[in-house]
């Protein structure tokens, strides 16, 4: 009955320090829930935190808490942090995603602005410029504002059955993202990281909108054939 009794306790305590574990890197997960998902943040983070003793947190909620906005939910979850520490941050319901740290030192070890940034491509960026930009500062400011790694993949369509999916592969490629960045910063190597593997699945997202934008470009040129062929006639 002792044993049985031990055994018991064992196992409790064996189950309450592996869901620690699990909780760790990928600190909330009420989105993707599925173990693959997590081994791959879990084995990532805690390779870049044993060589660098930076913590990359991932948060993925459905929603943001009532009358909140998401820098300052984002500061109150780093309260609970006292080593190092880069946070993640995706809320599904309020389509927002972010990266805020407790020490702005960190912020010297990756790229922020590139990882959120909405476009994947220098040729996507300078076209994007073209089109929307309304002086000379402005145009150089979206010319050089790309090489997104989690809007670009997470703007892409996707049936309802692997809307999941997105959001995993978008957010843990931007997570890939910035691990990779603080392991280059730091000078080490880690064995859990892709490396550009991830680029893969942005060529996808680049060759998607090139080809949008090659359509785009040829009905807007049809069109303007059209219109002036219309007035010709009516004359």
């Amino acid at each position: 009955m002792k044993f049985l009794t031990r055994g018991l306790y064992a196992l409790i305590l064996t189950t309450f320090f592996q869901t620690q574990l699990v909780a760790e890197y990928l600190y909330k997960d009420e989105v993707v829930n599925r173990q693959a998902f997590t081994d791959q943040v879990e084995r990532l983070g805690r390779e870049l935190h044993d060589k660098t003793g930076i913590a990359l947190r991932l948060v993925m909620i459905k929603e943001l808490p009532t009358d909140i906005d998401m820098v300052a939910y984002e500061k109150s979850l780093l309260s609970e942090f006292s080593e190092p520490t880069i946070l993640l941050t995706f809320a599904e319901l309020n389509s927002e995603v972010d990266i805020q740290v407790n020490d702005t030192s960190l912020y010297k070890y990756f790229d922020r602005k590139q990882v959120l940034s909405p476009v994947a491509s220098a040729v996507q960026a300078f076209i994007m410029a073209l089109v929307y930009a309304d002086g000379w500062d402005h145009f150089n400011e979206l010319r050089t504002n790309y090489g997104g790694t989690i809007l670009p993949l997470l703007a892409g369509k996707a049936k309802k059955e692997q809307i999941v999916g997105k959001y995993a592969g978008s957010m843990f490629n931007g997570y890939i993202d910035i691990a990779h960045q603080v392991s280059v910063s730091k000078g080490v190597v880690l064995e859990s990281d892709p490396g550009d593997a991830n680029q893969t699945a942005l060529f996808f997202v680049k060759l998607f909108f090139y080809g949008f934008v090659l359509y785009g470009t040829i009905m807007y040129i049809r069109r303007t054939i059209y219109r002036r062929r219309y007035k010709n006639e009516q004359k």
